[in-house]
């Protein structure tokens, strides 16, 4: 079984029927895909491929989302939140009841590994394209799943894992464990509710975090204790499993670039194993998926460690699909969407484990909607600018469209670039030529962040483990918006102002007066300072001065646009842009840039606020850095904190931020868990201790 040499972008990568095997008679026309966003859009191409009808189901957030247009029939479900919606068991068996659908396919993520979704669907006479409702619940559990495989000979962490433990439990039994040690829910995945604890003194306020993110995010706040292997490489196996004895593995990927336990860029091959390891790994993960009689692809994770590569450590079983399943796909030639349909439907394999050879080498990264520069929060908004990549050996699995709406309700992963070379060095080049080709304009994304990774020395020359993308945080070299972007920016905020009716010369815009020009101001706000560009008109455009601020002079730039793009100091410019509002987006080669014009009232506002406050003092508001919900308050009105105390944490795309004091004093807020907040809304605000002297005294009531 081979790749194609040459993978076409936006195509699924299957092998043709094998030659002379029967035509499948179907046991449904119809598969409801559970889901949104990417994978939605992914397992609807294979669906169609294989001559049946597919059905979206959708949110109210995702009326005009791209899986909703792709599908052959696309269903209302609920509102914005999962739980009224994509999580809600009776809105999508309701759905498939509406359109008839004998099949569901649940994508990733959602209600994917819910046995009692799987359950429900059984006896609504629906096939699950999954595993059976014993394998989910086996392995669905991380406790009950690791235990389990142990009593099948497969390797597993030292750690405790058992049912009900409590904080006072896993404290008792964190000396055993030794430290560093980590903290893992049973229920769930993605890194979310996994905390790392070097100290014992940090464990019960982990604990009580993870339970926290547990209940919210899996409804079971289960937790367990494993210890923390060191430089270790996380590296998962694809299984694939009929429902008449095969079972085999597609090669192992790679997933050891990590950012809090959430997976950044994979590959397959891993470049760590040789071909003994490779095999005993393999059949480690065969060896778990027989222990449950597994059907459909699924995925087994090991903890290998980079100093000793021949040793591995199950950590758990996947029950679905995976989000990096691209890789292995280009690297195989096997459609693993198209055999979770066809085993689903009751095909057996037509090929053993002998048949499936790795040929080259892919290499995929995920763009998310996030600020990394930001500590990687999260960002919404509307795609106002796209383009994606095409090129030999490249694949893009994508969510988004032109117009589009970035919601906070959801995951921020918005899609997947994914590269195919004839080796490891091929592969990372043509996903660096890829990325610099993506452009998402109108909300933050990482796509500069993850260029800067595929170019990192250490990621060239596969020396990988999951603590890398921290160490490496501190030194990359992001790319800040200059001179000649802030004299762009400004043009494009002034070009884009509406024309004045009656074309009086004293009602223009444009710095008109008798005598000598009179420059046009625009301040925007760069990195949350002020900076100001003024312009004056010329022939062919506009003569800019920049103000460098205090490290530096002022800068002239001239700057012209035409339908074309924009020309800078007399060169044309690379640089992609769009214009809402106030606010001026700037795209280049994977970089982009959000430079804001303030309005004249918050402009004041900041400048009342630095003469208020001494210069280099600490803020006493504290703000909210993204739009989301408030999921816990850890204090009281009116309650003495210290600086760095953990005042709110407030939900957004599924992470969890907190929000802490800046300095010593008395807390003023007025929230609850649950509450809506905006972008930059004033959450708290601590009013500071007279110097020398002792805080304020607290008083009744809570601050407006």
């Amino acid at each position: 079984m081979t790749s194609p040499s040459t993978p076409a972008p936006h195509r699924t990568y299957g092998r043709p029927s094998t030659p002379g095997r029967p035509a499948t008679v179907w046991p449904f026309d119809t598969v409801l895909v559970a889901n949104r966003g990417e994978i939605a859009s992914r397992v609807i191409r294979s669906v169609r491929a294989l001559g049946l009808r597919s059905v979206a189901v959708y949110s109210d957030a995702d009326a005009g989302a791209r899986h909703v247009l792709e599908a052959d029939v696309a269903v209302r479900i609920g509102a914005a939140a999962p739980s009224e919606s994509y999580l809600s068991i009776p809105a999508v068996l309701e759905a498939c009841r509406r359109t008839g659908a004998g099949a569901v396919h649940p994508g990733y993520g959602f209600l994917s590994e819910n046995a009692a979704f799987a359950d429900a669907l059984r006896d609504a006479g629906i096939v699950f394209i999954g595993p059976s409702v014993h394998a989910l619940d086996v392995m669905g559990d991380k406790i009950r799943s690791k235990n389990h495989v142990a009593s099948s000979g497969v390797p597993v962490v030292p750690g405790i894992a058992e049912p009900g433990l409590t904080d006072d439990d896993l404290l008792r039994a964190a000396g055993d464990v030794g430290f560093p040690l980590l903290i893992k829910p049973s229920a769930g995945g993605g890194g979310k509710g996994m905390h790392a604890v070097h100290h014992a003194a940090d464990l019960p306020d982990a604990l009580a975090t993870a339970r926290r993110v547990a209940a919210r995010a899996f409804g079971d706040d289960t937790l367990f204790l494993e210890r923390l292997i060191l430089r270790p490489r996380h590296i998962e196996v694809q299984v694939l499993a009929d429902g008449h004895g095969t079972v085999l593995h597609l090669g192992e990927r790679e997933c050891s670039l990590q950012r809090r336990h959430q997976k950044v860029i994979e590959e397959a091959p891993s470049a760590l194993l040789d071909p003994a390891t490779r095999s005993r790994i393999g059949e480690a993960a065969c060896a778990a998926a027989r222990s449950v009689d597994y059907t459909g692809a699924g995925t087994v994770e090991f903890l290998v460690s980079d100093t000793a590569p021949d040793e591995f450590f199950f950590m758990e079983m996947n029950t679905r699909l995976q989000v990096e399943h691209p890789v292995t796909e280009l690297v195989t030639g096997v459609d693993l969407v198209e055999w979770q349909i066809r085993i689903a439907a009751g095909e057996e394999l037509p090929f053993a484990q002998d048949d499936v050879v790795l040929t080259g080498h892919a290499v995929e990264a995920r763009v998310y909607a996030e600020n990394p520069e930001a500590g990687f929060l999260p960002s919404t908004g509307t795609v106002l600018a796209l383009a994606e990549p095409t090129g030999e050996g490249v694949r893009v699995d994508s969510s988004l469209l032109p117009g589009g709406t970035v919601s906070s309700s959801y995951d921020p992963m918005l899609a997947k670039v994914i590269a195919w070379g004839a080796d490891r060095g091929e592969a990372l080049d043509r996903l660096d030529a890829a990325l610099a080709g993506t452009l998402v304009l109108g909300v933050d994304t990482n796509i500069e962040y993850l260029r800067l990774l595929v170019n990192d020395d250490d990621v060239r020359a596969a020396r990988l483990d999951t603590t890398l993308i921290e160490r490496r945080l501190p030194d990359l070299a992001f790319r800040h918006a200059g001179p000649e972007d802030l004299a762009l920016a400004a043009v494009l905020l002034v070009e884009s102002e509406p024309a004045v009716p009656g074309g009086s010369p004293w009602r223009r815009g444009d710095g008109f007066r008798l005598g000598t020009p009179r420059p046009r101001v625009v301040t925007l706000e760069v990195d949350g300072a002020p900076a100001t560009v003024r312009l004056l008109r010329t022939g062919g455009g506009w003569a800019a001065t920049v103000d460098g601020g205090e490290d530096r002079g002022p800068t002239d730039v001239t700057v012209a646009v035409d339908a074309g793009g924009a020309t800078i100091d007399g060169l044309r410019s690379r640089r992609h842009h769009s214009v809402d509002g106030d606010t001026v987006w700037l795209g280049d080669a994977g970089w982009s840039a959000r430079l804001r014009r303030p309005g004249r009232r918050e402009l004041l506002d900041a400048a009342l606020a630095r003469i208020t406050r001494e210069e280099g003092s600490a803020d006493p508001l504290v703000r909210s850095p993204m739009p989301g919900t408030v999921v816990s308050v850890s204090v009281e009105d009116g309650a003495t904190v210290e600086a760095g105390d953990v005042l709110v944490a407030v939900e957004a795309m599924k992470m969890e931020h907190q929000l802490t004091a800046a300095l010593a004093g008395v807390v003023r807020l007025s929230l609850k868990p649950g509450d809506l907040v905006r972008a930059q809304q004033i959450l708290a605000t601590i009013e500071a201790a007279p110097e020398g002297g002792p805080a304020p005294i607290p008083t009744e009531g809570n601050a407006a």
